[in-house]
């Protein structure tokens, strides 16, 4: 059973990219435009939600701060993918409740192992 990724980010091509690395990895890939249309999607069948940190409507931190305090799926495990670097930053993504954290730009094999690092209890 192939584990199922939910890709939450404003940017096209950066969906389109991370897409293309999950599924050649073996994973189902939904695709969100922002945290709204993520929180939308997010459903009990979702076993990792990967979310930008800066979007419109709604941003990385309001959408793990939404996920966590719902009653949907709120323990799966949220990482930020994002071109944020400052320690703050990772600190509030901390603090709302995100599992991982992966700076951009990222190479294939790194993403994929903090994949694998907060998903080991899944089967591929």
């Amino acid at each position: 059973m192939a584990g199922r990724i939910l890709i939450v980010d404003d940017s096209v091509s950066m969906r389109q990219m991370t897409s293309i690395i999950l599924k050649g990895a073996g994973y189902t890939v939904i695709e969100a435009v922002d945290g709204n249309d993520g929180l939308e999607k997010l459903d009990s069948t979702i076993d990792l939600v990967i979310t930008d940190y800066n979007m419109p409507n709604k941003n990385g931190i309001e959408l793990i701060h939404d996920i966590r305090k719902g009653n949907v799926n709120k323990s799966v495990p949220i990482l930020i993918l994002t071109t944020e670097s400052e320690q703050s930053k990772k600190e509030q993504g901390k603090q709302a409740g995100a599992t991982g954290w992966v700076t951009k730009p990222f190479d294939k094999t790194s993403l994929l192992q903090v994949i694998k690092k907060v998903t080991t209890n899944l089967e591929f």
